[in-house]
């Protein structure tokens, strides 16, 4: 793990000097997870490669224009993909396109299909895609974050720019309420 870190290091002195060569290097390295972080959350391939390339874009601008040490560059690419998702959804409900509730709700039952058999394999597809309709979007996200990106607490921390303790919390409540959910479903499941 110290060598990812000391590679993403050298990487980053390598931006800091617009060399072109380690702007590639990060798009290879990120381009697959970061996608897959936007494809499901916004509702439509199309949305989602466009982000992606913007996430990167503002990046190169972040790192070749900014003073700013960047701590985590990892850390750095989810939280652009999450902000640039956040303002995609703020601009269409400026344009009445869709209110913020429906899209927050809105994902394509195939992605949604893949999302959720990777959270509880074991589980039936439909009380999962149910019980993850209940949940809040802020609890989603950090499912998503942690068990389908694999970011650690202090990587979904800087995403999220919380405290490292606010994530454990909020983490733990997400699966208590999940568990609560399966289990509640399950009840229903085997009274009918």
């Amino acid at each position: 793990m110290k060598s990812f870190h000391l590679k993403e290091k050298l990487l980053l002195l390598r931006l800091k000097k617009k060399d072109p060569e380690a702007f590639a290097q990060l798009y290879d390295l990120y381009m697959t997870p970061i996608y897959r972080f936007i494809y499901f959350k916004v509702p439509s391939q199309q949305d989602a490669e466009d982000l992606t390339s913007e996430v990167f874009l503002k990046t190169w601008q972040y790192a070749t224009q900014k003073d700013e040490e960047i701590e985590n560059l990892r850390a750095l690419l989810y939280r652009m993909a999450r902000n640039l998702v956040i303002d995609f959804y703020r601009s269409r409900a400026r344009q009445d396109w869709v209110n913020d509730e429906e899209a927050a709700l809105k994902i394509p039952d195939v992605r949604q299909q893949k999302l959720l058999a990777q959270i509880e394999a074991k589980t039936e597809l439909e009380s999962l895609e149910g019980i993850m309709r209940q949940m809040k979007d802020e609890y989603r996200e950090l499912l998503l974050l942690r068990y389908i990106e694999e970011l650690s607490i202090g990587e979904i921390a800087d995403v999220l720019q919380k405290t490292k303790g606010s994530v454990r919390v909020q983490l733990h409540r997400a699966l208590k309420l999940s568990r609560e959910l399966l289990e509640s479903h399950g009840k229903r499941s085997s009274d009918r």
